[in-house]
């Protein structure tokens, strides 16, 4: 299935995705947000209530606004830095003293993303050019977590996973090479679309291993494929949730094939006012956006 946040006539809703229509929740007697959705409706309460969602009262999608699929995270999304091995190489070329695991021993690599209000499928990247003259890109893969996860074994981190979607983990590489951390470079306003829904876990079942690409105006800039993760979702989950509580509705976006424009060596890669950008997922669908 396909979760929504949804508009119609200024009011915002969640909904289920069937075929070229939108089943509001309020027709099973939900009144709340995505959060509270995803707290009382497990996947498995969806399995069994597909005979019934198909006779609730149906929305035509093109009369409705498809907003984030979680508009106003809870927490900060949990991101992954140079989790596609492709992607670690392009970063060392880029600069000497990068992180690099040369030495198989070394961890993964966590960082946060500050997100007032996730951009929406086709709506704007804001351009930041008063402080931002390097804006990037990233397509990556992200993990809702469905329950309260605390001490999960590796073998039991799927069971804690609700579903997938696409985020676009937005850059301002010169505030991040200043400042010599991610938070503030990766953490701006309209810096993270997400979308254009949540596919649940029983859709993709087990270990994903999906195409992912992103271009740039129609020109491909990213292409890999999930498997290429040097740290895959279970061992994520199994890490984080070791001394932290990942809660219902936490964000985990597993990093970036290669591909950025930062690794390009020239400042017409970077993105500007204009500029359209197309992430892609396989079984997941499109998330497009464009600079302004």
């Amino acid at each position: 299935m396909k979760i929504v946040t949804f508009e119609k006539n200024g009011n915002r809703g969640v909904g289920i995705i069937d075929d070229l229509s939108v089943i509001p929740a309020s027709a099973l007697g939900f009144s709340g947000d995505i959060h509270d959705f995803l707290r009382r409706y497990t996947v498995g309460d969806l399995v069994r209530k597909k005979a019934e969602l198909s006779s609730l009262q149906h929305l035509p999608l093109a009369e409705v606004k498809l907003c984030a699929p979680i508009p106003r995270p809870e927490h900060d999304v949990v991101c992954l830095g140079l989790n596609y091995r492709d992607h670690e190489e392009e970063a060392a070329r880029v600069n000497k003293d990068a992180y690099s695991r040369k030495d198989e021993n070394v961890k993964a690599v966590y960082f946060s993303k500050r997100v007032d209000e996730a951009v929406a499928p086709g709506g704007v990247i804001q351009a930041h050019e008063d402080i931002c003259s390097q804006l990037d890109y990233e397509v990556e893969l992200a993990v809702i977590i469905g329950r309260d996860a605390s001490h999960v074994r590796r073998e039991d981190a799927y069971d804690y996973v609700y579903g997938y979607t696409i985020l676009n983990d937005v850059s301002a590489r010169n505030l991040q090479s200043s400042h010599g951390q991610w938070y503030l470079g990766k953490s701006l306003d309209g810096f993270t679309p997400i979308g254009p829904w949540i596919v649940t876990a029983d859709e993709i079942p087990g270990d994903p291993q999906l195409d992912i690409t992103c271009s740039v105006n129609g020109k491909l800039r990213q292409k890999s494929n999930t498997r290429n993760m040097i740290f895959d979702i279970p061992y994520i989950i199994e890490e984080l949730s070791q001394g932290m509580t990942l809660q219902t509705g936490t964000i985990i976006s597993t990093g970036t094939p290669k591909g950025v424009a930062l690794a390009m060596g020239t400042p017409d890669a970077y993105l500007r006012r204009g500029d359209t950008v197309r992430c892609e997922i396989e079984k997941i669908g499109v998330l497009e956006n464009t600079v302004d």
